[in-house]
């Protein structure tokens, strides 16, 4: 029997959103006050959402201690009070949103104890992102 977990997680980060690719006066018109030299900050919530069977032991899809301890590691201590222009992954390409729900999900796949089936990041009140690899996102979060 396949069940659906979703797990949410929270963090505070900062970015500037610029790309090397246009000159100063085209990213202030691209990106707005979001351009700011001195970056901006968010408290992102991330929603990983996770399938597989149900152990017809534990009765759960995967141990949540297990899931947390992953995401302790490799989220909350990677991306929280850091500029996310500084990491790697952002090296190459502008620290959007849409970019930061493609790398949790790119981490995300590393969690061997269930199948990820998608990101969902809530970046404001107002923006939120999905990202679910190749597949369409699940029905009703986008």
């Amino acid at each position: 029997m396949k069940a659906y977990l979703t797990r949410r997680y929270h963090f505070s980060a900062s970015h500037r959103l610029h790309t090397e690719a246009y000159d100063a006066a085209k990213n202030r018109a691209l990106f707005g006050k979001c351009n700011n030299p001195h970056g901006h900050g968010h408290n992102y919530t991330v929603q990983v959402t996770l399938s597989g069977q149900v152990d017809p032991v534990t009765g759960m899809v995967c141990d949540l201690a297990d899931l947390d301890a992953f995401a302790r590691t490799n989220l909350h201590d990677r991306f929280d009070h850091t500029n996310l222009n500084t990491l790697d992954c952002f090296a190459d390409k502008v620290s959007t949103t849409e970019n930061l729900s493609i790398e949790i999900y790119r981490i995300f796949q590393n969690f061997a104890a269930a199948h990820l089936e998608q990101v969902h990041i809530e970046e404001t009140p107002n923006n939120s992102f999905d990202y679910a690899g190749d597949r369409t996102p699940a029905a009703g979060t986008l």
